[in-house]
C-alpha cells in the first residue's frame, strides 16, 4: 500500500493551512483503503494524530461529503464534485476524451491518458472495449509509476537525478513475477524508454496484461500526459501490440496539436 503524497511548505508559510492539507489526506485515505474507514485507520493511512481524523472525518459528514453510519465513515456522493470540478475545468481532460474514443475504436484495444503524480501515474480518461486489469481502471485510477509503461514513458521525460530520487523513495512491489523493482534495473529500461520514444509492458502490472505508452507533448515539445494502449490475452496476442504503435502516435499528435 503506497503512502499519502504530503507535498508541505515550509512551515514558516503564513499562508500554508494545515488544517486543509490533514482534510485531503483523510479523504485520499479512502482511495487507498477502497472501503469505509474506521477513524483509527484514517488516522492511520492520512499520518495523523485520530483526534485530527475525527475532527476532519466530522466536518466533511456536517458538509455532506462523507457519511457516518456509527462506527464506520464513507464518502457520501457529494464527493464526487471534487474530482470533477478538475474534470470540467482542466483543458487536457475535456478534449481528450472524443480522440481516445476514436482511437479505442480503430485499434479494438483499451487506450488511457495519465498524468504523473508524484510517484504514481494518475489516469485522467479512459475508453475501453474489455475489462483490463483486475481491480478495474477508469478515471481516478491510479497506476505505480516505477513500473507501469505511462510511468515510465513520464519518468524519461526527467532529469536522471530526479528519476533516482523518485525510485528511492517510492515502495517498489514486486507485483507480478517480471515486475523490475531493483532501481538501477528500472534506470535502464527508462533510458531505453527515452531512446526509442515509447514504452513496451509486459505483464509487469498484472500476469497476462500488456500496455504500450507514448508521450503526449505539447506544442513547446514539453511531455505533459501519457497515452497508452493495452491488450490482456495470451502472450501471441500480446506481443502483436506494438503493431499498433503508428495509430497511438497519431492519436498523440491529433492530441498535440489540440493543447
Amino acid at each position: 500500500m503506497p503512502p499519502l503524497r504530503k507535498q508541505l511548505l515550509p512551515e514558516t508559510d503564513k499562508e500554508y493551512v494545515a488544517g486543509l492539507q490533514k482534510g485531503l489526506s483523510v479523504i485520499e485515505a479512502f482511495a487507498v483503503e477502497r472501503a469505509p474507514l474506521t477513524v483509527a485507520r484514517a488516522a492511520e493511512l492520512a499520518g495523523i494524530s485520530r483526534a485530527s481524523a475525527r475532527r476532519c472525518l466530522r466536518t466533511l459528514q456536517a458538509l455532506g461529503y462523507a457519511e457516518h453510519d456509527g462506527k464506520l465513515f464513507q464518502l457520501a456522493p457529494r464527493a464526487l464534485r471534487l474530482g470533477y470540478a478538475y474534470l470540467a475545468s482542466t483543458h487536457l481532460a475535456r478534449i481528450v476524451q472524443p480522440v481516445i474514443e476514436i482511437a479505442c475504436e480503430r485499434t479494438r484495444h483499451s487506450i488511457s491518458v495519465a498524468l504523473l503524480d508524484d510517484t504514481r501515474v494518475l489516469v485522467i480518461a479512459r475508453a475501453y472495449v474489455q475489462r483490463s486489469l483486475s481491480v478495474g481502471l477508469g478515471v481516478g485510477s491510479w497506476l505505480p509509476a516505477y513500473c507501469s509503461a505511462n510511468g515510465r514513458v513520464l519518468l524519461a521525460a526527467l532529469p536522471d537525478n530526479q528519476i533516482e530520487a523518485l525510485l528511492k523513495r517510492t515502495a517498489r512491489v514486486k507485483l507480478t513475477k517480471r515486475t523490475l523493482v531493483r532501481v538501477p534495473e528500472i534506470v535502464a529500461e527508462i533510458a531505453r524508454v527515452r531512446e526509442r520514444g515509447y514504452a513496451i509492458n509486459d505483464e509487469e502490472v498484472e500476469p497476462g496484461l500488456s500496455t504500450i505508452a507514448i508521450p503526449v507533448r505539447s506544442r513547446s515539445g514539453v511531455a505533459v500526459a501519457s497515452l497508452s494502449l493495452s491488450s490482456i490475452g495470451t502472450s501471441a496476442e500480446r506481443k502483436q501490440l506494438a503493431k499498433l504503435l503508428p495509430e497511438l502516435q497519431a492519436t498523440s499528435f491529433r492530441l498535440s496539436g489540440m493543447l
